[in-house]
């Protein structure tokens, strides 16, 4: 059960967060970029689209469906079993794309976005919850 708090209080804090970009996007204003310096580069670059949808857009529907499946989790809303995988394929899923966009950041574009590395590593946690979760039961 703590281990579904957890992972709603992240999701939370992903919301805020695509949200703050969704929105300073809308605006066409430059988010507050605390290290790097360069957030722009990274949020107007090519990468920053996946099948058209920009990657703020998709970080939001993840972090929504995360908090909706823990909060079904922690209701107790049945199936419960259904609730559990779903969460487990979709962080996974959201650890691979955090990595590849990571490295896009690293090896391509060669500048950081502090809200891209903030997001990651926000998947990042909810991967080693879910993993020690399972380790642990």
């Amino acid at each position: 059960m703590t281990s579904h708090v957890l992972l709603f209080m992240l999701a939370a804090i992903g919301i805020a967060e695509t949200v703050y970009l969704i929105r300073k996007r809308i605006a066409k204003e430059e988010p507050v970029c605390i290290f790097g310096g360069e957030c722009y580069k990274v949020l107007e670059s090519k990468y920053n689209r996946f099948f058209g949808i920009h990657n703020e857009v998709l970080g939001l529907a993840f972090y929504i469906a995360i908090s909706f499946l823990t909060a079904f989790l922690v209701i107790g809303i049945e199936p419960i079993i259904f609730w559990d995988i779903s969460i487990k394929i979709l962080i996974t899923l959201g650890v691979v794309m955090s990595i590849i966009l990571i490295y896009l950041q690293w090896r391509v574009i060669k500048t950081w976005c502090f809200w891209c590395v903030l997001s990651a590593l926000t998947v990042f946690i909810m991967g080693i919850i879910v993993l020690a979760t399972e380790l642990i039961l």
